[in-house]
């Protein structure tokens, strides 16, 4: 109960604040003290269909704003993220690289450091507990943030009705009302025509971190975020890996050069092979310690077969799709594509993607609109369309959101890759400018003994705006975000290289960076 009671003690502390700080450009609502006898015509103000981290972060904001707040939680609060993503998946990274950190007799080595790794050892069990565990405190945490604020949690999954401003709870069938109605329903993973899922030899991302079983052979089909992450877990446990790429170029929605370096620094050093343009056009599954996985691949371009893969298990990694299958948007007159629900900039919802009109009061944020599939970018959405529900115009810079790949060493970028940049330079009639810094030049990457890694810095050469800015590298997540904020603000090369960063510290791979885009030269 102490948990419970300092969570929520947080976040009320959390609400009072934005209250304090929040613009006075339009009066608040106030419904949260709402008496018995109140007039008004709808149950709520505002509802959000799905309580993952963009309907936490939306719900959170709406309360803030003294804003009569439902969430229709589908008995998943946390969502993807905090149950079968973001969280968990940290968590297996977290445990998975202490092994392999105590495995690598050479790095210990020059550090003076020596260990018996026949001593090594580790529980399978026990590491899927320690993620297991955490996504539920977590969880636990924000169902306890929600309540404490005074949001109702209604725990059957929200469906729209067809009528503006209803919203049915599937579970009791009970319609409620709401001026608003935010759609969040969130993501689930994408299974190709073909394979065939069993959660047990054939697994989405869903099912890989149970951790069932550490295989001696996995193939990974998709070498994106999550199979990059996933990779490093079983190789850390002591998996052999094939990545299963259908585009030409192994990690292919990296930046080139920043993919260059991962393929030396997660892959090639690794237990790691990759077969690229190919696709795995038949996954049948397999009996564990029986019968093998078949995976019968065909040539991306000529769909002629290629060949035929038998291995103990096989990860499907090939993104994810919105969840917004039998959700009444046809009852409302919204076409999807491919599933993804049309916005604008402020995250009203259209009818259609091209020249579609605004649908009153309804709004949809996250993945579902397909904007930027990040926990963090749904987070700001949910922000932002309650701001715009409270009448302050807002948008979000999507340009501006940071986003990591939590490998060892970690990727993170904000804004385009190079090759993009260049030709947003070309179309749009700027000089694009590139600068970089080294880890193996930095004092506290040399003190860990990983002076592996880069940080490039692209930015705008007439305006000395950044652009774009890639590392790969330790701490890299951690890194990116000095370079978000410096891309939402709008910051210069030529400011940042006066900015003093602390030394020892790996933000001085950063310095470096700024300061070579000025001609400037870091100490």
């Amino acid at each position: 109960m102490a948990i419970i009671k300092r969570s929520a003690l947080i976040t009320l502390i959390f609400a009072a604040s934005a209250k304090a700080f929040a613009p006075n450009t339009v009066a608040p609502r106030t419904t949260f003290l709402r008496m018995a006898d109140d007039a008004s015509e709808f149950d709520f103000d505002v509802a959000i269909v799905g309580c993952g981290v963009g309907g936490h972060g939306a719900a959170l904001h709406s309360r803030a704003q003294d804003l009569k707040t439902a969430v229709f939680s589908g008995n998943d609060v946390g969502g993807t993220c905090v149950n079968r993503g973001c969280v968990p998946s940290k968590a297996l990274l977290a445990a998975s690289g202490r092994v392999r950190e105590m495995q690598d007799t050479a790095h210990l080595s020059d550090l003076g450091i020596e260990i018996d790794t026949s001593a090594v050892k580790y529980s399978r069990e026990g590491i899927a507990a320690h993620a297991k565990n955490l996504a539920n405190r977590v969880k636990g945490n924000l169902e306890a943030s929600l309540v404490g604020l005074g949001v109702d949690v209604i725990e059957g999954r929200g469906v729209l009705t067809g009528n503006p401003h209803e919203v049915k709870d599937e579970a009791t069938g009970k319609v409620y009302t709401a001026k608003d109605i935010i759609l969040a329903p969130g993501s689930i993973p994408f299974v190709p025509p073909g394979v065939t899922v069993d959660e047990k030899t054939v697994y989405t991302s869903d099912g890989a971190l149970e951790l069932n079983s550490v295989p001696e052979w996995v193939a990974i089909i998709g070498s994106g975020y999550i199979g990059l992450e996933f990779s490093d877990v079983y190789t850390a446990l002591g998996s052999e890996v094939t990545f299963i790429e259908a585009m030409d170029n192994i990690m292919p929605t990296f930046d080139k050069e920043i993919a260059k370096l991962a393929e030396r620094l997660l892959i090639r050093d690794r237990p790691i092979d990759y077969r690229t343009g190919v696709f795995a056009s038949e996954v049948t599954p397999g009996i564990p310690g029986e019968k093998p996985v078949t995976i019968k691949m065909i040539d991306a371009k000529t769909k002629e077969h290629v060949e035929t893969l038998e291995v103990d298990a096989a990860m499907v990694a090939t993104g994810r799709v919105p969840n917004t299958k039998d959700m009444g948007l046809e009852e409302m007159g919204i076409e999807t594509n491919r599933g993804f629900v049309a916005v604008n900039e402020k995250m009203q919802v259209l009818t259609k993607a091209e020249d579609g009109e605004v649908v009153p009061n309804l709004w949809c944020i996250g993945d579902a609109n397909g904007k930027m599939m990040l926990a963090h970018a749904a987070s700001a959405q949910g922000i932002s369309a309650i701001e715009n529900i409270a009448g302050r115009e807002h948008e979000v810079d999507h340009m501006a959101i940071p986003a990591a790949c939590f490998t060892h060493p970690e990727i993170a970028m904000v804004g385009p890759t190079e090759e993009q940049a260049i030709e947003m330079a070309e179309k749009e009639g700027w000089t694009l400018g590139k600068s970089q810094g080294n880890f193996r030049a930095n004092s506290k990457a040399l003190a860990e003994g990983e002076g592996n890694g880069i940080a490039k810095v692209l930015f705008n050469k007439d305006t000395g705006k950044v652009v774009a800015v890639h590392i790969i590298g330790i701490h890299a997540a951690d890194l990116i975000q000095e370079c978000s904020n410096a891309v939402a603000a709008g910051t210069t090369v030529q400011e940042l290289s006066m900015m003093v960063h602390t030394h020892p510290t790996l933000c001085e791979v950063l310095d470096e960076a700024f300061k070579g885009a000025v001609g400037m030269s870091a100490h």
